[in-house]
């Protein structure tokens, strides 16, 4: 969606307020919100021109979160979550931009929102104790308090190919797709990367292009969406049971209305064990990586739905080989981020549909016709990088910022991220990270994580009001045992075991290999910040 001139908001705090918000999407307008409860003055700055963050620039063909509708959305409001109507089991993009759109409207927030505004610098004054923010367009603000909300997955990777540049044809990054669409009708497509948003847009891809040529590196686990529409009765029982779905996604490890089953892998038959997986998987979705406590924990668990999945491949792709190319072998299942699908191998059966494994052959260049992986030269008209981000860390050091001492973020994260519970950084005070490294995050459900950070952060900035405190900042010693324990609570899973996941950074080269969520559980990672609060912020310094 593109905003009109009059519908722009404009700085009625000046460029002075008390807080600024980096950021529009689900987390920079929660935390506007909530700041402006507490009395302060805020301005979020927003580089789109449109609220939405991460759902205003992913547009690509078939574009749909990976978390139901009814509990991927905010729960402070209990007025909005019973008026809202969801219409899907798995919204759209479009869906999800209206609901964006409409909770902006509901709540006011546009005018407190600098569109079409991009931050490129930010350095903390230690003479006054605030920020200074520049944008790209030659405007300042001052503020006391700066929040990042600029996302976890926002900083779009496109991979350094040689001669992408001479490509004759179009090419374009799923994170940043033409507001206006783009038609594939008659032409041959190119898809690079099957990961969870190349999964998504091969099965639509493919039914609009004349060929489509898919480059995988990395085969991967899927378990179908099993997507349809949302019945009026289902929506009247969701409604009327909201409190106690809020509830258990708060004590749940993933930030989901479902708690991992207690039972193992291995303590039921075979045959047992196969019932479990067949019924998970004819209902679909993320539940599936819920059927037993151990399969992140226990290799030998974790094989069994491995096992399970690359039978269910075997069972969809007709080719053998291409099945077999399809077939993840070099990690555990939910070691990556676990896609679900929408007839994604069945995608593999189609006349219009080849897989190329460059794996096996890597691409070698990008030539003014297509793609050349070996000693052949793949044909394409168009260009797909559906490569994913530079995630956690690259939309935060994108902006050139600065605290204490001038020291900037890059080179205080050289050798990898370091916060104090995901929300903090040492050396940089008054700045608050929603969802930062070292924070639950992209293993959750994500407004659930955005909830409780923006709640703390509020509870954090009015306690400093309260007791007219100007400056708190994270502890080095605080942030290295913060550190440790993040490395130490992921060695205990199987999560490290996948080397190629963004999780480790392992998709952009150069990047520092380090796991940077908190693998330790949603609820016992926001417990943990509410003991810190309760005990007056042990491990931050105030002044």
């Amino acid at each position: 969606m593109t905003v009109s001139q009059d519908q722009r908001s404009t700085d009625r705090s000046g460029t002075e307020p008390d807080a600024i918000v980096i950021g529009a999407g689900f987390s920079g307008m929660y935390m506007l919100h909530r700041l402006r409860a507490l009395g302060l003055s805020t301005v979020v700055l927003e580089a789109a021109e449109g609220v939405g963050g991460t759902w205003y620039w992913n547009r690509y063909p078939g574009a749909r979160c990976d978390s139901e509708s009814y509990y991927y959305s905010y729960s402070f409001s209990d007025e909005l979550q019973q008026d809202w109507v969801w219409t899907e089991r798995y919204p759209e993009q479009p869906e999800i931009l209206r609901y964006l759109n409409h909770v902006a409207d509901r709540f006011d927030l546009r005018r407190d929102i600098r569109f079409g505004t991009t931050v490129t610098r930010a350095r903390f004054d230690e003479t006054t104790d605030r920020w200074r923010l520049d944008s790209a367009s030659g405007e300042t603000w001052t503020a006391r308090y700066l929040i990042t909300a600029v996302g976890c997955l926002s900083a779009a990777n496109i991979p350094r190919i040689p001669g992408l540049d001479t490509f004759e044809g179009q090419w374009f990054h799923t994170g940043r797709w033409p507001h206006e669409g783009v038609d594939f009708a008659g032409k041959r497509v190119g898809v690079v990367g099957t990961g969870s948003t190349g999964i998504q847009a091969i099965p639509v891809i493919a039914e609009q292009a004349a060929h489509l040529t898919v480059f995988q590196r990395t085969a991967n686990y899927s378990v179908p969406a099993r997507n349809g529409p949302l019945e009026d009765a289902a929506l009247r029982e969701i409604k009327a049971d909201y409190p106690e779905i809020r509830r258990t996604q708060r004590a749940s490890t993933n930030g989901h209305p479902f708690l991992i089953s207690e039972r193992s892998a291995l303590e039921v038959s075979p045959q047992r064990r196969r019932e479990i997986y067949e019924s998970a998987w004819k209902v679909g979705g993320l539940r599936f990586r819920a059927c037993f406590q151990d399969l992140l924990t226990d290799k030998a668990a974790n094989d069994t739905a491995s096992d399970f999945i690359r039978s269910k491949i075997r069972e969809t792709v007709r080719d053998p080989d291409t099945a077999a190319t399809l077939t993840p072998t070099d990690h555990p299942f939910a070691t990556k981020r676990p896609p679900i699908d929408t007839h994604y191998f069945e995608t593999y059966n189609r006349d219009n549909v080849s897989l190329v494994d460059v794996r096996r052959t890597p691409i070698e260049e990008i030539t003014p016709r297509g793609v050349r992986t070996g000693q052949d030269v793949h044909e394409l008209d168009c260009l797909v990088f559906a490569t994913g981000f530079d995630a956690l860390t690259g939309p935060l050091l994108g902006i050139d910022i600065r605290g204490t001492g001038g020291r900037s973020l890059g080179e205080k994260w050289a050798e990898g991220p370091k916060t104090y519970l995901g929300l903090q950084v040492a050396g940089f005070p008054n700045m608050f990270t929603i969802t930062g490294p070292g924070s639950p995050s992209v293993l959750t459900n994500m407004p659930t994580a955005i909830e409780q950070h923006v709640d703390w952060i509020a509870r954090t900035i009015d306690h400093m009001r309260g007791h007219r405190l100007v400056r708190m900042e994270a502890s080095e010693q605080a942030e290295a045992e913060w550190g440790e324990h993040v490395n130490e609570v992921a060695n205990r899973t199987l999560l490290p075991m996948a080397s190629s996941s963004w999780y480790l950074g392992a998709n952009v080269p150069g990047k520092p290999r380090i796991f940077m969520p908190y693998a330790g559980g949603f609820a016992y990672y926001a417990g943990r910040c509410d003991e810190v609060a309760d005990a007056g912020y042990p491990g931050f310094a105030f002044a």
